[in-house]
């Protein structure tokens, strides 16, 4: 017993000792978030051999979202690096500066309040002579801080706030090529994630900054309301979904298909009833798991994450199943995710001290920091639930809204996705011609084709997710609209009549490339369909077949699109 005493006299000193430690260490930082300062001791002292992760805590959560977000800001600054400068660039098809100027003349003439809650975007503040240098440098600077918080998995508000307001910025002028509800998705997404890390520190553990419940909770929260979302929009939009027969049609028509798309759509009737009836159990039952307790909420982040590998899978969806998964990984605690880190990994053992330290009593004391930390992590619940209110009562609503924004932060959003399923597939292919005249029989009309979206009956699907093309993706709307509701379709068959660069960087093929110009560019109809698996069209290497509608737009020349393209302020192809 007297021995058993001195034991637990020593380690009691041992822990007095640290906790004097820490103290000092943090005493000598300026952040109220600062890492605790770990010696040789401490090393050993984290590997203590039996001890495991305790449930209730979100250190190891937090850098695994940490990561997660930096993944997917990414690859969307990639996207905007690649292709901002041909859609909404100097010489783009809707460039940003042209739309700017309509905004500052819609709010007045001047740059102020009324412009930037309009349109939020840094470019106010930059110089417009160059507008292609300006995205440019917002996008190189966004893969710059989100690859840095990718690999090495720690941040902080700072950072954060800056990739926020960096995408923000490209969103907000991006019109019709950054109208979809992913956009709005990662804006929130990387809201919160605002919110999960200290105000300066870099530490991947910061000691007097562990993880808010609250934060924790908004990413729940942020799962929930996208899935019920997508799950009520359908139930209440298209009736295959109440019939379930849409499977029958969404692998061949979705907006871009992969390879597997093809297999899949022709999987047995009873499998496509099966995956339907799935979609409503996921989409409308699951999320309420998340109220029920530690392991029904790690069951609803499982069963979310493998239906979003499952789409991911099956298509090009953008980026949108990769960042559904992010506050999906808001279900999972430390002792769930502690394998992701290695039994001997620095950051689980850190975590073993601090989670032992704590039961033994032993916390850093109370800052003028840490009572700040707490009091933004009430305004951030207070915030989100207020923002809320409107979200809530259009998911109740008969008359649901999807992919919508109630503040002009796209703080809080609702959220769905096909809540209509197109029956058939139809596609736009542009068709030029070197012939002066386009009406004889003997004309050869050649074909351009895009990067992902088919074409060539002979060319695989492709494969390019969580990249995305934007152009390819519009097209796809464009296919079941008229040209005159899309109107940049024949700036672009301008552009392509004057072999312009920008525009063709945006397509997979130019068939006058090397040759003179075009003389005719037109738009043809076509209705595409996935060739059978041991059909003859099949064993000729063919994925696709088609049938003609009729013209898309009529054949077109310079001189015809000059004075379409005057009315519209548009350049004319090749006057510069």
């Amino acid at each position: 017993m007297a021995s058993s005493s001195e034991s637990s006299e020593k380690s009691e000193s041992f822990l007095r000792k640290r906790r004097g430690d820490a103290l000092v260490a943090d005493s000598l930082s300026h952040d109220s978030c600062s890492e605790t300062v770990q010696d040789e001791d401490s090393s050993k002292y984290e590997k203590k051999v039996g001890v495991s992760v305790q449930t209730g805590t979100y250190w190891l959560t937090r850098i695994v979202l940490l990561r997660a977000i930096a993944f997917i800001y990414f690859v969307a600054f990639s996207v905007a690096y690649n292709q901002n400068k041909q859609l909404i660039g100097e010489k783009g098809l809707m460039p940003c500066k042209d739309y700017l100027r309509s905004v500052k003349r819609y709010v007045g003439g001047k740059i102020g309040f009324a412009a930037l809650a309009y349109t939020p975007s840094v470019l106010w503040f930059m110089d417009w002579n160059d507008m292609d240098a300006n995205l440019d440098g917002i996008a190189l600077a966004g893969m710059a801080l989100s690859g840095f918080v990718l690999i090495m998995g720690r941040a902080n508000m700072i950072i954060m706030g800056v990739l926020w307001i960096l995408y923000h910025s490209i969103v907000n002028v991006g019109q019709i090529w950054y109208s979809f509800g992913w956009e709005s998705q990662l804006l929130e997404t990387g809201f919160l994630g605002i919110f999960l890390c200290p105000l300066w520190s870099l530490s991947s553990m910061p000691r007097r900054c562990p993880p808010s419940l609250v934060s924790i909770w908004t990413f729940r929260w942020l799962i929930v309301r996208i899935m019920l979302g997508a799950g009520l929009i359908k139930i209440r939009g298209d009736r295959c979904w109440r019939e379930l027969t849409c499977m029958d049609f969404h692998y061949e028509t979705q907006p871009v298909p992969n390879p597997m798309s093809y297999y899949m759509h022709r999987s047995p009737w009873w499998f496509h009833r099966f995956e339907t009836l799935s979609n409503h159990f996921i989409e409308l039952v699951v999320p309420f798991f998340t109220f029920m307790g530690r392991r029904m909420c790690m069951l609803n982040g499982v069963l979310q994450i493998l239906f979003q590998v499952v789409l991911i899978i099956s298509g090009n969806l953008s980026f949108l199943n990769w960042l559904t998964i992010v506050p999906c990984l808001a279900c999972f605690d430390d002792a769930a995710l502690a394998f992701l880190f290695g039994r001997s990994g620095r950051a689980r053992q850190t975590l073993l001290q601090i989670q032992t330290e704590e039961a033994s009593g032993l916390k850093p004391a109370s800052s003028r920091g840490m009572l700040i930390r707490r009091v933004l992590n009430v305004s951030l619940g207070i915030l989100i639930t207020y923002l809320s209110v409107p979200v809530v009562m259009n998911l109740l609503s008969s008359r649901q809204m999807m992919n919508t924004s109630f503040d002009p932060l796209r703080i809080v959003n609702t959220y769905g996705a096909f809540g209509s399923v197109t029956k058939e597939r139809t596609e736009v292919v542009f068709q030029g011609t070197l012939s002066s005249d386009h009406t004889g029989d003997q004309v050869v009309w050649e074909e351009y084709e895009f990067l992902c979206k088919p074409g060539a009956l002979e060319r695989r699907p492709c494969l390019i997710s969580p990249y995305h093309y934007r152009l390819d993706w519009l097209m796809w709307f464009a296919a079941f609209q008229t040209y005159e509701q899309n109107e940049w379709v024949i700036h672009i068959a301008g552009r392509l009549l004057a072999n312009d660069s920008t525009v063709l960087s945006l397509m997979g093929h130019n068939p006058f490339q090397n040759r003179e110009k075009p003389r005719w560019i037109r738009g043809e109809h076509f209705r595409y369909k996935f060739t059978r698996p041991g059909s003859s069209g099949a064993a000729q290497g063919r994925w696709w077949v088609r049938k003609r509608i009729g013209p898309y737009f009529p054949p077109v020349n310079l001189d015809t699109l000059r004075s379409y393209f005057q009315s519209r302020n548009w350049p004319l192809p090749g006057s510069d």
